[in-house]
């Protein structure tokens, strides 16, 4: 969920509601009398999809569906929930009974909620970057020392798993490459291979250490890229790579693209 948490219905439910809304607009008359017939066994108690062990009925199974859809939605914040309280809430409203607060109060809630979910993810995002930051920096000066591995001035580490043949491309130059892309847990978070097909950049246009690191590379070659995260993303990350992250290339150079 992000930190700026919407109170906005989920998904499911908001279609639902949609749905609904539309239908209202409909006249008896312009009902199929197949839809009309669809109507009558839910309301009779027909099941929906039928052998569900556990919900039976139409109404069990829509409400088992709006529940879930809710709870999925909320499960980032379950711990600041209480689900008597919330059960209490839908009550009244569904009852039509007077809330227990108003408009005014419920956003002076929600505005305050909201900032303290903002500020637990920037403690959680804060605690993740030193983290990460001190473990980069561990691999990086054990990695160092490894046979074939090579340090340029900037601080990136590389080592030639296959020597090319071919031309060297320059900052200036678009290039078709094949690559994986790896945090320091192994986990990957790109891959022209997974995609099957090889990616083009041009390399004013990438993070420094990938453009440093490609333009050591001839056409024809395959390069393992250690990248600080001063190289890459630094300290705010970007997408699934969070902030002070090293990062790990495997790439192949394919080619120069004219």
């Amino acid at each position: 969920m992000n930190p700026s948490l919407r109170f906005a219905a989920p998904l499911v439910l908001a279609s639902l509601v949609l749905g609904l809304s539309a239908c209202k607009k409909e006249s008896a008359d312009e009902a199929a009398p197949a839809a009309a017939a669809e109507t009558a066994a839910a309301e009779a108690g027909a099941p929906i999809i039928p052998g569900i062990e556990g919900l039976e009925t139409g109404r069990d199974q829509v409400s088992y569906m709006i529940g879930l859809d809710i709870g999925n939605s909320m499960k980032v914040i379950k711990d600041d929930l209480d689900l008597d309280v919330v059960r209490q809430a839908m009550e009244d409203a569904f009852e039509g009974r007077e809330p227990k607060i108003d408009a005014d109060q419920m956003q002076q809630i929600q505005a305050a909620f909201t900032a303290q979910l903002q500020a637990r993810k920037a403690a959680e995002d804060a605690a993740k970057s030193a983290a990460a930051k001190a473990e980069g920096e561990a691999f990086l000066a054990s990695n160092k020392d490894k046979p074939g591995v090579q340090v340029t001035e900037s601080g990136l580490q590389y080592r030639v798993e296959r020597a090319g043949n071919g031309a060297s491309p320059t900052a200036a130059d678009i290039v078709r490459v094949h690559y994986k892309g790896t945090l320091l847990d192994g986990e990957v978070f790109d891959s022209s291979y997974d995609r099957g097909e090889p990616a083009e950049f041009g390399l004013s246009q990438v993070i420094p250490g990938w453009s440093e690191g490609v333009q050591l590379m001839k056409v024809g070659s395959k390069y393992t890229f250690w990248i600080p995260a001063e190289l890459a993303y630094g300290e705010t990350g970007g997408g699934p790579i969070p902030g002070n992250a090293m990062l790990t290339f495997e790439v192949e150079l394919l080619d120069i693209v004219k």
